[in-house]
């Protein structure tokens, strides 16, 4: 049985069909919605040449506020189910810290949404549910 669902959120509506589903499909699961800080979104938002630290930091300072924003969205959305959820955030590459977040907590089952935002990272990069579903420690459910 499932006890403890990890939600990765960002501000797609897959990430939010995806805390739905786990709200809806598991009403009596402990749930995380996590939003991950990527610091190459820090520095693509300095510049081509890549700004000052001073830029850096108040765009991190932002990043951590919409952080914040989103995962009060996220309560606000589980709320909604008569879920109450606890939320974090993390800063790091999208797929690892999703993949380590759920080896180094009692995380039994990510859910994730199949397409979060878009952008050259994940462009780059492929897609974060492919890479969460291959090297994840836990079962990993993908909703569209």
């Amino acid at each position: 049985m499932t006890s403890h669902i990890l939600v990765p959120v960002d501000d797609s509506e897959h990430a939010t069909q995806a805390l739905e589903f786990a709200c809806t499909e598991y009403p009596d699961a402990d749930i995380t919605a996590l939003n991950i800080l990527d610091p190459g979104d820090f520095y693509a938002a300095t510049g081509i040449e890549g700004g000052s630290m001073a830029n850096y930091d108040q765009i991190q300072k932002q990043q951590e506020n919409q952080s914040e924003n989103l995962l009060e969205q996220a309560k606000d959305q589980a709320a909604e189910f008569g879920h109450e959820i606890q939320t974090d955030h993390v800063v790091g590459s999208v797929s690892r810290s999703i993949v380590d977040y759920a080896d180094e907590t009692d995380v039994d089952h990510i859910i994730i949404g199949s397409h979060g935002r878009t952008g050259a990272s994940r462009i780059l990069l492929g897609s974060v549910a492919e890479t969460v579903a291959r090297r994840s420690p836990v079962p990993v459910t993908i909703v569209r």
